[in-house]
């Protein structure tokens, strides 16, 4: 019982419990002397162990059946594609998200956000950190169908919904890190054509240049100005010797950087900065500062010196071509 409490974060279900040989009774007598604590029904924390959130999303697994996995925005939380969905001053904790297969017949689970699905094959499944878990590509396929959601049409999802720009941070760093390839996401869409979502997801595969990673608001909104521009499609948060540049022309030798709201906040991340454009510049780039501001509020003289550097640039490199 140990070994497998401390392979499961504290965390056992009553099948588990009997498998390891104990009875009801047994287990009610631990419960009653603060040995188990009952997290769902069948569900017990085993031990003096503190509670944490793997223990919790464990949990919330086991409490929906052998099948269940772990999914939606809890799997991409796990999978590390979009930041754990919370929501500010709430006093109750969010639910777990959980994927279960239609014919499934287990009740409602308080705290658990279960999601009856009709397909949930063994492709489909995988573990992560020890939690049944949805793969990488089948997690931005669900998140895809929340994205897609009409307003008002969420019920009694108490989550924070998924917007575009969610799905294509999700879908490009899955790419970046090698979790899932844009040709592989290509290949299942083709299979589920009805997909809720699809239309989007494809709309992001097939985006010039590919799907943005962006790190912040600044960043995000600065990319949606160069996109309506027109412009040539940018590398974004790439590396660029000892540095990563926010966003990125190589072939033009132009790098923009965007500072956030407190971007003089400190020192050290003002010399930092500063650091960054020297060694941006030493290799030959030329390096634009643009703020939160400027962004915001002059959004058409944001675009117009990006587009005047890159300008300037294929003239260099037309100047130079061989005759």
């Amino acid at each position: 019982m140990n070994r497998i409490a401390e392979q499961q974060y504290g965390v056992m279900s009553l099948d588990q419990l009997r498998e390891a040989g104990l009875t009801r009774q047994m287990i009610r007598h631990r419960v009653r002397k603060g040995r188990f604590a009952p997290l769902h029904r069948g569900v017990y924390r085993v031990g003096p162990r503190l509670r944490s959130k793997r223990a919790d999303q464990l949990a919330a697994v086991l409490a929906c059946g052998p099948q269940a996995v772990l999914s939606h925005r809890s799997a991409a939380a796990l999978w590390e594609l979009l930041p754990s969905p919370r929501m500010d001053r709430s006093p109750v904790s969010m639910p777990v998200e959980v994927s279960v297969s239609r014919s499934h017949r287990g009740v409602a689970v308080p705290g658990v956000l279960a999601h009856r699905v009709k397909t949930l094959g063994p492709k489909d499944r995988t573990t992560r950190k020890r939690i049944p878990i949805t793969t990488p590509a089948r997690t931005l396929l669900d998140l895809a169908s929340l994205a897609a959601r009409r307003p008002g049409t969420t019920g009694h999802d108490p989550l924070p919904p998924v917007t575009r720009r969610d799905l294509e941070r999700a879908v490009a760093k899955a790419e970046r890190e090698g979790l899932v390839s844009l040709a592989c996401l290509r290949d299942q869409l083709s299979t589920l054509p009805r997909w809720p979502g699809s239309v989007m997801l494809r709309e992001i595969l097939d985006i010039e240049g590919g799907p943005a990673f962006m790190r912040s608001e600044a960043e995000a909104r600065l990319l949606e100005l160069v996109r309506s521009a027109d412009l040539p499609p940018p590398q974004t948060n790439v590396k660029v010797g000892r540095y990563e540049a926010d966003i990125l022309w190589r072939s033009a030798g132009l790098a923009i950087e965007v500072d956030g709201y407190g971007f003089h906040a400190s020192r050290d991340r003002f010399e930092g900065d500063r650091a960054r454009d020297a060694d941006l510049a030493a290799q030959g780039f030329i390096v634009i500062r643009v703020t939160w501001r400027q962004i915001r509020d002059e959004p058409s003289a944001v675009v117009g010196r990006i587009a005047r550097a890159l300008g300037q640039a294929e003239a260099r490199r037309t100047r130079r071509a061989p005759q």
